[in-house]
């Protein structure tokens, strides 16, 4: 069957794979960064046209792309329990094998690849959204709202923190801006100069922030999209791309959500570097605070496109969406081996525009590929791996 056929036989939408599609190549200008700089650091030099490339990923596509990855994974949990129901079988056990094949998976990217994998956190944050399985569709909404309330007053609490910081104690926030700088050296050794052992070891030690950093800084935000997604399809929108929410996305929150990231994206470039800085924390927090008006808006525009299935590029590209998971993963395979020491040894040496370039060429390149793979191949290769675990022995 074409990829058409087998969705309507499925009793799916187009509309879900596209929006992953979109994900993933949002996924991968807003990863390239963490690929290619010091974490801690960031981009050291923001000047020309390296200035307004950053501006531009940071206004449309940080906290927003990681948004709508989680929106779809909503998406999933729904729609695997609505085919446990549809065959009569138990859904618990093999949610659970799921989870496990996810935490191991993310181990291992972090491992190999990529020490900013949200693999494990989303697995962490699966255990949580198993307890909403049986929420109304009203009650998912508000739990949703109520999570992302949560996620912005803990980034306003830590821009407060920092404000305070570099207002009353300048030295001690003097000196831990040198742990940063001493961080950011070690990465700069092992990535860009050490070995693949080197390397996987400096990946675990970046991690460990990233996991701790990660659940408290997105994983909360990243909760109420999970919550949201589930809410969607409960609420018969998935299903519908003409559905007046979707409209409504795209008229007023999407202009409200763009107008505040620019703001957002403004403060964080007007430090001149991606350094940890006031403006830095103060762009991240109004981002936040807008970013969910922007997913719902993006949610619209392509809820927009898709209600007509039909299309070249369209198919395409949602075809390519269906194998999200191998498609995240080959992003840090080709990114890992193009800036590390051990591939093409370009670690700190492309600027802000110049990784931008990239990404754009290996997120349209990851979908791309899956969607020519999707054309011979019922799964993706990663998603052969992981619903063969998941069920392996379920009931």
């Amino acid at each position: 069957m074409t990829y058409l056929e087998e969705t309507r036989a499925a009793g799916r939408e187009i509309f879900p794979d596209l929006a992953r599609a979109f994900a993933l190549l949002g996924i991968a200008l807003v990863n390239v960064a963490i690929f290619a700089h010091p974490m801690t650091t960031g981009y050291t030099d923001l000047q020309g046209a390296d200035r307004w490339a950053y501006f531009g990923v940071t206004s449309f596509f940080m906290l927003k792309s990681y948004t709508l990855f989680s929106f779809m994974f909503g998406v999933g949990f729904a729609y695997q329990m609505m085919a446990a129901e549809r065959r009569s079988v138990g859904f618990a056990g093999r949610y659970w094998r799921r989870i496990l094949g996810l935490l191991i998976l993310g181990l291992l990217h972090v491992a190999l690849t990529f020490q900013g994998d949200i693999l494990v956190i989303y697995a962490i944050l699966g255990c949580f959204l198993f307890l909403f399985r049986k929420a109304s569709a009203k009650t998912l909404v508000r739990w949703g709202i109520g999570l992302y309330a949560v996620q912005f007053l803990v980034m306003l609490s830590a821009f407060s923190l920092f404000w305070l910081g570099a207002t009353f104690a300048p030295e001690q926030m003097a000196a831990e801006l040198e742990v940063n700088a001493a961080s950011a050296e070690a990465a700069r050794q092992a990535f860009g100069e050490g070995s693949f052992a080197d390397a996987m070891v400096q990946r675990f030690a970046d991690w460990s922030m990233v996991l701790v950093g990660g659940l408290f800084m997105q994983g909360i935000g990243a909760m109420s999209f999970f919550v949201f997604g589930l809410a969607a399809v409960r609420h018969e929108a998935i299903s519908d791309p003409r559905k007046p929410a979707w409209k409504m996305f795209r008229r007023y929150f999407l202009p409200i959500g763009v107008a505040g990231s620019l703001w957002g994206g403004w403060l964080m470039v007007s430090s001149g570097s991606g350094e940890m800085s006031v403006d830095m924390l103060a762009g991240m927090t109004v981002i936040t605070l807008f970013s969910p008006f922007s997913t719902a808006g993006y949610l619209g525009l392509i809820a927009k496109w898709a209600e007509v299935p039909e299309g070249r590029i369209k198919v395409f590209l949602a075809r390519g969406g269906t194998a999200s998971l191998t498609a995240y993963i080959l992003q840090s395979v080709v990114f890992s081996l193009v800036f590390n020491n051990y591939g093409l040894g370009l670690y700190g040496q492309i600027g802000a525009l110049g990784c931008t370039l990239i990404a754009l060429i290996v997120g349209f390149g990851s979908v791309s590929l899956m969607s020519l793979w999707r054309r011979r191949f019922a799964r993706g290769p990663l998603e052969v791996v992981l619903r063969g675990w998941t069920y392996l022995g379920a009931r």
